[in-house]
Order: C-alpha cells, then sequence, then structure tokens
C-alpha cells in the first residue's frame, strides 16, 4: 500500500519523474504474492490501483541505490538497521514526516477486519503527503499544487 500511495501522489502533484519507489518486506515468504485483496479494495476506493505491485524481499534490493527507506513498524526499522549494517543509507519510520504521530508504527491491518486496510490507508497518505513535502523543499523541487485530500467518510466501509 505505501508503495502505490507514493507513487499515485508523486504522480498527482507532478513529482513523479524526480523519484523512484519500491516496497518490500524484511520477512520474505510472501515474495511474488499480489497485495492482499483487502488493501486492493481500500486503495481502489480512493482511486489508487494497487493490484499490479508484487510483493519483494528487502533483500532481493540493492538497498545502497535508495536515499532513504521508510519502515511502517520497529520491528522493520531494527531489521532494516541490521541489513544495511552502517552503510550510508538514512532510515526514517514511515510516520516521520507526518502532521500528528510522527515517529509512530502505521498499524498493519493483515490480521483485522477491512476497516483497518483503510485506516492504514489514510495514515500513508499523511505520511507520503509530509514526505513528499519535505523532499520538495530539501531539494527544491518545483511545487506542483496541493496534495489531494481523500475522503474519509465514516467508518462504515462499504465492502
Amino acid at each position: 500500500m505505501a508503495e502505490g500511495v507514493f507513487l499515485h501522489l508523486a504522480a498527482l502533484t507532478g513529482a513523479d519523474s524526480f523519484f523512484e519507489a519500491a516496497s518490500a518486506g524484511t520477512v520474505c515468504y510472501q515474495s511474488g504474492s499480489m497485495p492482499d485483496e483487502r488493501a486492493i479494495k481500500a486503495a481502489g476506493r480512493h482511486g489508487i490501483d494497487i493490484s499490479s505491485i508484487r510483493a519483494q524481499c528487502i533483500h532481493d534490493l540493492d538497498l545502497e541505490r535508495f536515499d532513504r527507506i521508510f519502515a511502517m513498524d520497529f520491528e522493520n526499522y531494527r531489521d532494516l538497521h541490521d541489513a544495511l549494517s552502517g552503510r550510508p543509507v538514512a532510515v526514517h519510520m514511515m510516520t516521520d514526516f507526518a502532521g500528528s504521530g510522527a515517529g509512530e508504527e502505521i498499524e498493519d491491518p493483515y490480521y483485522g477486519d477491512e476497516a483497518g486496510f483503510d485506516r492504514t490507508l489514510l495514515r500513508l497518505v499523511e505520511s507520503v503527503t509530509g514526505i513528499l513535502a519535505a523532499m520538495r523543499s530539501e531539494h527544491g523541487l518545483p511545487d506542483g499544487g496541493q496534495f489531494p485530500v481523500l475522503a474519509t467518510g465514516d467508518d462504515e466501509v462499504d465492502g
């Protein structure tokens, strides 16, 4: 979901040509798998298509090619630091640039209900919006306008 949200928001604001994004897990048994159907539906409700993204393992990526790596939870954060073993790549929590709850974990909705996927998606939107704004400021990228606000609706989730 994080990769899809990042690519979607970067494209909507004209910043997509400045970034490359990839997502990967620290537990690798799901490599090659499609996103959870509930994640596809949650993203789709906000116009984000993640159906073509496939799970990857961090060990399948050249982590040093990335300037920054973002972790969703504290365990992944520690695993990334271990995998990088002192190499000069900045590792952040996904929420480090979020407007609220900076440095907090993002909920893994897998064992919950469909509404958890919507909460996670909205938290990712907030986090990615902050990341993109920080990258724009830090690197002097052109301002592509305001980030779109996704409708949150109520807590009900339509199948």
